[in-house]
């Protein structure tokens, strides 16, 4: 009698675990130093980075923006400096446009505004579309007094050129406007309260653009743009307006 052995069982061995998927860095971080050739490249890399800026080399990323203290003063500024574009030839105006300042400057600012180089602009358009060089002014909401608009990019900016600087700080509710005298920032006082339209801000290089900083901290868009209707109106607008036009 032939006794048969079944041939044993494979071992089952368990399946091999699946590797954890890698984790997709970031280009870049909040406080790295590179170029401005490698931060282009990697910034454009990944579209999913909606803000982030080069300030002395040093990569700075805004954390996510609140609607009272940035989205609502951002699109007033932004109306703001509309109005009076299209009013003003030869001016024009960006929201957050990418300007190259210097090899280790590449921001965003909130709002801009220049002149073209026909009429005397220090910036131009690139052909890959960006600012190149100094606007004539630029804005910045910040959150407060110590934001990094306030220090940082305010040094930056003064170097670089850009001949107003406008810092509106929603905790504060203040507004510093800057102007560049001899190389170096001043503030421009408002009027004084006892004149007819006391209390008003006026840019020394856009005749015209006004601005009382107590209606944009109310909210007030309609009396905002009725103090610019006022600047626009004035004689200096009007010399402006006709020196623009006047071929070189």
């Amino acid at each position: 009698m032939s006794i048969q052995v079944k041939p044993p069982r494979p071992i089952q061995l368990p399946a091999p675990a699946r590797a954890a998927p890698a984790v997709e860095r970031l280009p870049f971080n909040p406080g790295d130093h590179l170029s401005r050739t490698e931060f282009e490249r990697r910034y454009a890399a990944h579209p999913q980075i909606k803000k982030a800026e080069l300030v002395e080399g040093v990569i700075y990323m805004p954390s996510p923006l609140h609607f009272k203290s940035h989205g609502f003063p951002h699109i007033a500024v932004a109306g703001w400096l509309a109005l009076y574009v299209a009013a003003t030839p030869g001016v024009t105006a960006a929201d957050n446009a990418t300007v190259r300042l210097d090899l280790e400057n590449e921001v965003q600012p909130d709002a801009l505004l220049r002149l073209e180089p026909a009429q005397g602009g220090k910036s131009r358009i690139t052909p890959d579309d960006f600012v190149e060089g100094p606007p004539e002014l630029i804005v910045e909401v910040a959150a407060s007094s110590t934001a990094y608009d306030l220090h940082a990019k305010r040094r930056v900016y003064q170097r670089s050129g850009v001949q107003e600087y406008l810092a509106i700080q929603m905790y504060e509710q203040r507004a510093d406007w800057f102007a560049l005298r001899e190389g170096e920032y001043a503030l421009i006082e408002p009027d004084d309260p006892s004149t007819g339209s006391g209390g008003v801000l006026k840019s020394q290089i856009f005749p015209g653009l006004w601005l009382k900083a107590e209606h944009l901290f109310a909210g007030d868009l309609a009396a905002l743009l009725a103090t610019l209707q006022e600047g626009l109106a004035c004689s200096e607008h009007g010399a402006f307006v006709a020196r623009l036009q006047t071929p070189t």
